[in-house]
């Protein structure tokens, strides 16, 4: 299997949306919308010469879900997403924290995550670990077959998700880490929300807020 991954920064805090495009069966799974990213992805798309089937949402806050629904709009690719996360998603407008100068669209989702699952999205298997504490229904993706994870807004490049929003709790989101992704091979990639990419087995190292020394 031949795959090519993508990574577009859009929307107006900076956000990270994945394509992973499989050349080989000639579908393509996005992970994130970010506002701003529906003409890159589907650019990326006709690059690649694959079809968008589904769209995985690591989370529902609204830079994670901007674009979700024109893209859904213009492919027809099924949504997946925690169940605990899909009330933002059913009604964005009411759930952005602070006003907006645009408007986002409800999504309803076709699927329901569940932790521990692994599922086959354009070809390509990915486990989810749900990992609460940025938000309710926080999840992370794992790709075996390449050694990444896309981590959403739960782990950063040394540092970690805000726990200061509704929905957030610190004790929490520490628990996922060291559970759910500090349980990785540390050579595993993780791929986040916002910013740089970082390596498992660094943040277990030197991560500020959570290292995986520290009791749980």
């Amino acid at each position: 299997m031949m795959t090519y991954t993508e990574v577009f920064e859009t929307g107006p805090v900076a956000t990270n949306g994945y394509m992973i495009a499989n050349a080989t069966a000639g579908t393509a799974v996005v992970i994130d919308c970010p506002h701003q990213s529906v003409e890159l992805m589907l650019e990326a798309a006709q690059t690649y010469n694959v079809r968008i089937t589904d769209i995985l949402l690591t989370h529902t806050h609204w830079d994670h879900t901007a674009d979700c629904a024109a893209l859904v709009r213009l492919t027809g690719a099924k949504v997946w997403v925690h169940p605990l996360d899909v009330y933002r998603l059913t009604d964005p407008m009411a759930h952005t924290i602070w006003p907006l100068p645009f408007t986002i669209d409800p999504v309803t989702p076709d699927e329901l995550l569940q932790d521990g699952s692994t599922i086959q999205v354009a070809g390509i298997a990915l486990e989810v670990r749900h990992t609460p504490g940025h938000s309710e229904g926080s999840v992370c993706f794992v790709d075996h077959d390449v050694c990444q994870v896309y981590v959403g807004d739960t782990l950063f490049n040394g540092s970690i998700g805000r726990t200061d929003l509704p929905g957030g709790d610190f004790d929490q989101l520490a628990h996922s880490i060291r559970t759910q992704l500090y349980t990785l091979p540390p050579d595993y990639v993780a791929n986040p929300g916002h910013g740089l990419f970082t390596v498992i087995g660094d943040e277990m190292q030197s991560n500020p807020f959570v290292q995986a020394g520290v009791a749980l």
